[in-house]
């Protein structure tokens, strides 16, 4: 890239996002910047298009970062996209061997019992 990207910095002043911002953006995968010879992260004009138009689909969407780079996670794993979508569409069910007015008693002690291994 050379002469025709931007430091971390001057990136950061062009975009509006900081440069903690963009470090996180491209920890989460979704921009990645080119590294000069001695290791500094450089902007071209492809990663500053997709910072800005980034930038738009979260305010056009109100949604946040972690939104995004989560739905790139589910656009590359078949296996978490397809839990997903079941969790979605499941509807919850009381075990059999549980009666129906001890079901909310069972459940707070099944989480409790999670949170205290955790």
């Amino acid at each position: 890239m050379g002469v025709d990207a931007l430091t971390i910095n001057e990136a950061a002043r062009t975009t509006g996002w900081s440069p903690r911002m963009l470090r996180y953006v491209e920890q989460a995968g979704l921009v990645t910047a080119t590294r000069s010879p001695s290791g500094y992260r450089l902007y071209g004009p492809e990663q500053l298009q997709r910072l800005r138009t980034l930038k738009e689909l979260l305010r056009r969407f109100d949604i946040g970062l972690s939104d995004v780079a989560f739905a790139a996670r589910m656009a590359e794993s078949d296996e978490l996209r397809d839990a997903v979508q079941a969790w979605l569409v499941a509807e919850a069910r009381r075990p059999e061997d549980v009666r129906a007015d001890d079901w909310l008693r069972f459940e707070q002690e099944k989480h409790e019992r999670l949170l205290a291994v955790a």
